[in-house]
């Protein structure tokens, strides 16, 4: 069958490298794709937030198949215009999609049915929203409530860094996303994230996840998108993941289906866990960046066929074949990230690592400039190991990064501590 998977990031090289593997897979293209996915994949410089031109394109090009990559496009209703087109495809709704889009969407949910999460408020209004602030005290969560690239939460230790953010968010920092703010009770405990497939009725586990989100060794410095992660994550035991999708995930995939607006895709929870127990601190509507690298490769290519599954409302039959292992994956970033940095830096040593179902490096923000790979973003490069223990893997995975030559690039180098 013909594949088009929309993305540009190191998410998408992940799911590209799953798909390719998968005899059921004839052509895949990948739009708008980057240096790495340009070496594996057909890429295609399209706009993927246009459903009408994805439809156009998968006319065109004799597309079976559409995977959605980021958020994005989903909130655009970009799966709407290629399911109304008889294209299959894999993502949610844009209805569905507010899950992610809209942080007190969530939370109305989460009380119609009874999913444990953070007390919570929402404003429209900076004077009532600090006035809410400094009556509940610190620390708090302050959140935009639109889609912010991942960087639209600010976990405040203090009541003057509450009032900052609320200010920056309605002061427009993160534009529209900002207009409405939901400010949260903090959540003491570990996060981890758990990924689930729906087809709007049934629920399929698909793997766990630990994210590290802070830009410095030790969990330091300012929340980024993701500066790393590890598969599986030992603090989702299987007792809390059955816990967790009897009492958050499938109350929501019923409450969304109650309301008209079933889920199709990937739901990855966000969860908080303290003392045994899970609460929800977000929904997305889409794989995680970089969970997915990690899950990737765990799954290999039978991620296509559970995806082909969830598309095609077969869930019910399918079932995930784990190996016991363990996949690591640390993220290089250009320096100056999360904050400013500069573009166009060669990253020497590529060639030279291995690319096989134990070692990958996924692109995340690069382009090809004269035969070299360049720095084309802020997290740049996912250097990705799987190993039959967790050390393994992040031994692997950092011996990759030393036959790395890029002074303009930096990364964490205790991805997996919690774990180890």
């Amino acid at each position: 069958m013909n594949i088009l998977i929309l993305g540009s990031g190191g998410r998408e090289h992940a799911l590209a490298w799953a798909v390719k593997q998968n005899p059921k897979c004839d052509r895949l293209i990948v739009a708008p794709g980057n240096a790495g996915i340009a070496q594996m994949a057909e890429v295609a410089g399209i706009d993927i937030l246009d459903g009408a031109t994805v439809v156009s394109f998968c006319e065109e090009n004799a597309v079976d198949f559409v995977i959605v990559g980021p958020e994005a496009p989903l909130a655009a209703g970009v799966a709407d215009a290629t399911r109304a087109a008889g294209i299959l495809t894999f993502g949610p709704s844009a209805a569905a999609a507010r899950l992610e889009a809209s942080k007190a969407f969530t939370k109305e949910i989460c009380a119609a049915c009874g999913a444990p999460t953070a007390a919570y408020a929402r404003f429209t209004d900076a004077a009532a929203a600090r006035a809410h602030a400094t009556a509940q005290g610190a620390p708090i969560v302050i959140k935009a409530d639109g889609l912010a690239a991942g960087k639209g939460v600010i976990v405040a230790m203090t009541a003057p860094e509450a009032l900052a953010a609320i200010d920056d968010m309605f002061g427009g920092e993160f534009g529209a996303a900002g207009a409405e703010v939901v400010i949260e009770e903090f959540m003491a405990g570990e996060e981890a994230s758990f990924f689930v497939l729906t087809d709007g009725t049934t629920a399929l586990p698909i793997g766990t996840a630990q994210d590290h989100k802070r830009v410095g060794d030790g969990d330091t410095g300012p929340n980024t998108g993701g500066m790393g992660a590890y598969s599986p994550a030992p603090v989702l035991t299987p007792e809390l993941q059955a816990r967790a999708l009897d009492q958050i995930v499938l109350p929501t995939i019923r409450e969304m289906a109650r309301r008209g607006t079933p889920y199709q895709g990937v739901l990855y929870a966000g969860l908080m866990i303290e003392n045994g127990r899970a609460r929800l601190v977000e929904y997305n509507c889409r794989f995680g960046d970089p969970e997915t690298q990690v899950l990737m490769m765990r799954l290999g290519a039978q991620a296509l066929d559970l995806m082909l599954a969830c598309a095609e409302g077969r869930l019910a039959e399918a079932r995930v074949n784990w190996a016991e292992d363990h996949a690591l994956t640390v993220v290089m970033a250009a320096r100056g990230y999360p904050g400013a940095y500069e573009k166009g830096s060669v990253i020497h040593g590529l060639s030279r690592l291995p690319e096989d179902s134990r070692h990958m490096v996924f692109h995340a923000g690069t382009a090809e400039k004269g035969g070299q790979i360049v720095a084309n973003g802020g997290r740049v490069l996912n250097v990705t190991a799987r190993g039959d223990t967790l050390a393994e893997a992040r031994n692997r995975a950092y011996a990759m990064i030393d036959h790395l030559t890029w002074p303009e690039g930096f990364c964490r180098s205790d991805i997996g501590w919690r774990a180890l």
